[in-house]
């Protein structure tokens, strides 16, 4: 044999026995090691957390010395396998006739065929052992339609387990560009100063929007317009004397998407709509890729932004800032077509985690994106996610304190006024995060604060949020309130954090409510002062009108209400009260106390605290519409209970305590759904503010996996013996 071909063959030899016996390692904190399997904490960066989870008789006895990677991850050899029998994602043994097929791919190193399909699903096309470059690569789809001779794919349930599922290879396009070195020099290329770069707008109806299966009106007599109904506190009043702080309950209901015609939920056979179903949005995501991300944080966080990127639709428009110690756009604002969309998946899946967390860098240069950009979608969003504190102080010259005060980083066009408002909807990840700065962006933005304790929830909180923000069916929304009868005032407004006035002497009244997805609600709660009145008379109080604006015709709408009245009796005599009143009262009591206890907590009386909750309970407990056995209260009572155990000690509180009161109070201040921790007791109160398109897209992320072993390991509920880690 010639020497130099016996040379190359045992060096080939010896690089496919390195490759396949190289695996990436996690290190396991003490809790974690309790659990029977730790499957994402074992997972490269580059492989999908979707693999089937590793058997305990197939891990490694005794790792060998672990090598240091620039991504955080280590390196470490397992044990002598053969590479012919061993696959490198599951580490599972492949053997013919065992039920599995298996997929040899051009670098000659072969896997079980449902693992490498997972592994590649969202347009990965590198080996996971020796880094090659394929051009061929494994995926699934559905048998033909009958009688329609087409294929029946699901963008989304690709782990579906089916038996219409057929196994398939795709050949992969000649890259025009070197996408991954490009990709790969993204933190290191110049940026423009002016971030006008942004991708035209697509000037095409969305009928084939991933998103528009919102659009299919369960009720094709679902109303168009906004609902307004107004309840008083009681139906009638003893007619002699004063009466202060009269409750007025204004319900706000928004309409449904469309009308039916434009509903499909068969992306391969969309109807045609003559006009769009949805308002198109332009949403940058700001996500930490910090080394505190490394391993499975940062697997999940890539999982989630490919399910975010799979349900934007062609007229969306997506751009992504990864920031460590410094922060770097990824591509500047795409319509998430075809090609898009790939190119979205490709840039997402290159993350590596390195470095420090400056979150104040990230969230200026997600904010100059939204402020730059040439051409502008009807519903613009910023979705910022970390899980530390930020490492880079930003202060003002006027503030003395070393928090970071990121609220002054917010440009006029992400913090103005209601109808000018760009929303951070803003996700703590972990036990580590700063809660208090980062709740308070939300709130000077327009956006909620989300706690997401469990690293296996990101994806469903991303769902929820986006479920919302693909639906937007209202916009500028304003409340005017004016008062009728002579001698009647407004005494007060609570709308939260919603912007609300009173003026004209008490005459008048207004909130500033801005967007709603579709099937929204919200209460807003008035204190009225009554006058004297005749006998028998039916009073007016006020009149409730609003002012609107359609997102897709831009047409702006107004709705004159009726005159709220209230009836003047000689004795009033076993009057009930209303429950609709009663229980939105008790929910802005619950949250007015929420609020007192985490002031409490916050200058260290967890004692006290506690009590002021176990107070409003009891307060709550002995009300008409919870003894009604109204579902609302039941929630708050579960709540208010949750926030009792998270401030039984100060470690507790600040682990997660502190974050999971912040979370409930954006929800309740917003009456919008956030991610809370990873308890379900509290659950039907999370329920309380969901819209069905937020239910309909989470439940899209909750069955994207079937196999449980497909879905990475969720922490148990309520980590309280977890404390923050040192950064």
């Amino acid at each position: 044999m010639d020497f130099s071909k016996e040379m190359a063959s045992k060096w080939r030899k010896a690089k496919l026995a390195l490759g396949m016996n190289l695996c990436v390692y996690v290190p396991r904190t003490d809790d974690e090691a309790s659990s029977s399997v730790d499957l994402a904490g074992r997972l490269s960066d580059a492989v999908s957390v979707s693999s089937p989870s590793l058997k305990p008789d197939s891990l490694p006895i005794t790792p060998t010395t672990p090598i240091p990677s620039s991504s955080g991850l280590r390196l470490a050899k397992i044990g002598s396998r053969s590479s012919k029998k061993t696959c490198a994602i599951c580490l599972g043994t492949m053997k013919p006739g065992q039920g599995h097929a298996i997929f040899t791919a051009e670098c000659s190193h072969a896997f079980h065929f449902h693992c490498i399909a997972s592994n590649v699903k969202h347009g990965n096309q590198i080996c996971p052992v020796c880094r090659a470059k394929w051009k061929e690569i494994p995926f699934q789809r559905l048998s033909m339609d009958h009688g329609h001779g087409r294929a029946r794919v699901n963008p989304v349930d690709w782990g579906a387990q089916d038996n219409n599922w057929t196994t398939v290879l795709r050949r992969l396009p000649s890259p025009r560009v070197d996408s991954n070195r490009q990709i790969a020099s993204l933190f290191h290329a110049s940026e423009p100063s002016v971030f006008d770069d942004d991708e035209p707008l697509d000037p095409r109806p969305e009928s084939s929007d991933k998103g528009s299966q919102y659009a299919d009106a369960r009720n094709s007599n679902s109303p168009k317009t906004m609902e307004v109904k107004t309840y008083t506190e009681f139906s009638a009043l003893t007619h002699s004397i004063l009466h202060e702080n009269f409750a007025v309950l204004i319900h706000l209901k928004a309409p449904f998407t469309s009308s039916s015609h434009c509903s499909s939920r068969n992306h391969s056979n969309p109807p045609v709509c003559p006009q769009p179903c949805r308002a198109p949005v332009d949403l940058v995501t700001v996500l930490d890729v910090s080394g505190s991300m490394a391993g499975t944080k940062l697997a999940l966080l890539k999982r989630a932004m490919g399910f975010v990127i799979q349900n934007l639709g062609p007229s969306d428009r997506l751009s992504v800032i990864a920031f460590s110690s410094t922060a770097r756009r990824l591509f500047p604002l795409r319509r998430m077509s075809d090609s898009g969309r790939q190119q979205a998946l490709q840039a997402v899946n290159s993350l590596i985690s390195n470095g420090g967390t400056n979150i104040a860098e990230g969230l200026k240069k997600g904010a100059k994106v939204m402020e730059d950009r040439k051409d502008k979608n009807p519903v613009p969003s910023i979705i910022l996610l970390s899980d530390g504190q930020d490492t880079y102080t930003v202060t003002t010259s006027r503030a003395l304190s070393s928090r970071p005060d990121y609220q002054s980083l917010l440009p006029s066009s992400v913090c103005g006024g209601a109808g000018s408002r760009i929303p951070v909807h803003v996700f703590g990840f972990g036990v580590d995060h700063d809660a208090a700065s980062m709740h308070s962006i939300s709130e000077t933005s327009g956006g909620t604060f989300s706690f997401i304790e469990a690293e296996g929830v990101i994806q469903d909180a991303f769902a929820q949020c986006i479920g919302g923000l693909l639906s937007v069916v209202v916009q500028e929304l304003h409340v005017a309130v004016d008062c009728v009868s002579p001698g009647v005032k407004i005494a007060s407004v609570k709308a939260g954090s919603y912007v609300s006035s009173v003026s004209n002497e008490g005459r008048s009244g207004s909130i500033e409510v801005g967007n709603l997805y579709a099937e929204e609600e919200r209460d807003f709660l008035l204190y009225l002062d009554v006058p004297a009145g005749d006998v028998g008379q039916v009073m007016p109080l006020v009149k409730v009108g609003c002012v609107y604006k359609d997102p897709i015709s831009k047409e702006t709408l107004n709705l004159d209400g009726k005159d709220v009245t209230v009836q003047r009796l000689d004795n009033v005599i076993g009057c009930a009260v209303s429950i609709e009143v009663d229980r939105q009262r008790n929910r802005l009591h619950a949250a007015e106390t929420m609020a007192e206890a985490r002031t409490l907590a916050e200058h260290r009386d967890l004692g006290g605290a506690v009590d002021v909750l176990e107070n409003q309970r009891r307060a709550l407990s002995g009300s008409a519409s919870a003894q009604s056995g109204d579902q609302l209260c039941v929630a708050l009572d579960a709540e208010l209970k949750e926030m009792q155990e998270r401030m039984a000690s100060r470690r507790v509180y600040e682990a997660s305590g502190r974050a999971y009161v912040l979370s409930g109070l954006s929800s309740h201040s917003w009456q919008r759904a956030t991610t809370r921790g990873d308890s379900t007791e509290s659950a039907s109160l999370v329920h309380a503010y969901q819209t069905p398109s937020m239910v309909d897209m989470l439940a899209r992320s909750q069955t994207m996996c079937l196999e449980t072993q497909a879905r990475p390991p969720v922490r148990p509920a309520r980590s309280f013996t977890q404390q923050p880690q040192p950064r």
